[in-house]
């Protein structure tokens, strides 16, 4: 089995006159897609997964004024399972040159 984790990307569009960065109320906050993130060689039964996301949060997540970037779901999937990027790329490139960054529980 492995853990999968999923997040969501933001980056803040909103630059003031001067050129910089519009932050606080000022922010404008664009959704940009997200990540898949995978642990592999995962057993549930010896770990729990809310517990396994929770550790590994600060090296998914990123907050800051430019880019956020949030975990929105995790489940347990099977050794073979492929992300929806993976089988894309596999049905229009004919192998996967950018598979799901993998995490370590170190």
């Amino acid at each position: 089995m492995k853990l999968l984790i999923t997040t969501q990307v933001y980056e803040n569009y909103a630059w003031n006159e001067d050129g910089s960065i519009g932050t606080g109320e000022a922010a404008y906050w664009k959704a940009k897609g997200g990540s898949d993130y995978v642990i592999r060689n995962f057993d549930p039964t010896r770990y729990a997964p809310g517990i396994v996301v929770e550790l590994v949060r600060p090296k998914v997540e990123s907050d800051n004024d430019y880019v956020r970037e949030h975990i929105v779901d995790w489940s347990v999937v099977e050794d073979d399972y492929l992300t929806q990027f993976e089988r894309d790329q596999l049905e229009y490139d004919g192998s996967i040159m950018f598979p799901a960054q993998e995490l370590e529980l170190a």
